[in-house]
């Protein structure tokens, strides 16, 4: 059994005079300790799948349809109640901004306590141990110490490996990290990314890595899911979709890094824009900046079909693969 499964999830905003869908009918599997990659341009999607898996929609975003099986339990419709049990328990999230998932008006040690005697029957000495030794892990110096600082009193690559240590508390099977290291400095980006991966091999946790950054997910992910308006466009092994990308979407994202570009020349971007929810397209939602477009792809939405080790939404696959290859052979 799956530790996680996702089947027809759709999740829709109510507007003023519409309702507009965030995430159409997307489908997806995650087994015990895999490390999965969600990838995409902002507004693609990625952060409010992960807010669904955690059961977090605030109206007015609220889940239309579908399933989130968490071994096996469909957590989709389940209350605030029975979600306590859950959240934080068994499922942790990391969050884009230390500062605005640890509250500035409590220590570092407060707020680890509090939520470890939440889930756990632990005295405060108990609760404080296990503490220290979850910052220990995360290679935090003096970890004693941090218990008594407040959240300004840190630097924002030590704040992002305390989250790291609070997400581990109670031991989750999985961890959902939202852009983990976006508000970080480059050279500790690959610091906490590095920690992060160590410490879901050592402990076997499930990992859903949600970035916009092909080259991170290349080096954390085993499988990877590639979104696009709401929609999962390409998905297969990371390697696969690295080395053998199938969708224009993809080879575009690849192309745009910049170790693609030789020194000196301009980096290479999809034209235009994702489109916003209100103004999503009829046909393929890529069709206005693929350069492959047909007629049919402005008309008709393609369905996933398995091609080349991956799975992919894409009218022009076939034709796509063989102009590629006969530029390969030229």
């Amino acid at each position: 059994m799956s530790l996680l499964s996702v089947r027809d999830l759709t999740v829709k905003f109510a507007m003023r005079d519409n309702t507009v869908t965030a995430l159409d009918n997307i489908s997806f599997d995650l087994a015990k300790g895999e490390r999965l990659g969600i990838v995409g341009e902002s507004g693609a999607g990625k952060s409010i799948t992960g807010f669904a898996l955690m059961n977090l929609l605030n109206r007015p975003g609220f889940i239309d349809n579908g399933k989130i099986l968490f071994e096996g339990e469909d957590i989709a419709n389940m209350s605030d109640a029975q979600m306590r049990g859950i959240r934080g328990n068994r499922m942790a999230m990391i969050f884009q901004d230390p500062m605005v998932t640890l509250n500035p008006v409590l220590t570092i040690g407060q707020q680890m306590v509090e939520t470890l005697m939440a889930h756990r029957k632990l005295s405060k000495a108990e609760a404080e141990q296990i503490a220290v030794v979850k910052l220990r892990e995360v290679y935090i110096p003096s970890p004693e110490e941090r218990l008594a600082q407040y959240p300004h009193e840190l630097s924002g690559g030590m704040r992002q490996r305390i989250i790291i240590a609070m997400a581990l508390l109670l031991d989750p099977e999985l961890i959902i990290a939202d852009e983990p290291t976006t508000a970080l400095d480059v050279t500790i980006q690959a610091d906490i990314m590095e920690l992060l991966l160590e410490l879901c091999q050592s402990n076997k946790v499930g990992l859903i890595l949600i970035t916009h950054d092909l080259g991170v997910v290349s080096q954390m992910t085993e499988r990877t899911l590639v979104m696009y308006a709401g929609k999962i466009i390409e998905a297969g092994r990371t390697r696969e979709i690295i080395n053998d990308p199938q969708h224009p979407y993809t080879q575009g994202l690849i192309n745009a890094l910049p170790q693609q570009t030789k020194p000196g020349m301009r980096l290479k971007q999809i034209p235009g824009n994702m489109p916003s929810l209100t103004a999503i397209p009829a046909g393929c939602p890529f069709s206005p900046r693929c350069e492959y477009v047909r007629d049919h792809c402005r008309t008709t939405r393609p369905e996933p079909v398995q091609y080349a080790h991956v799975e992919v939404a894409c009218h022009e696959v076939n034709r796509l693969h063989r102009d590629n290859s006969e530029e390969q052979s030229a």
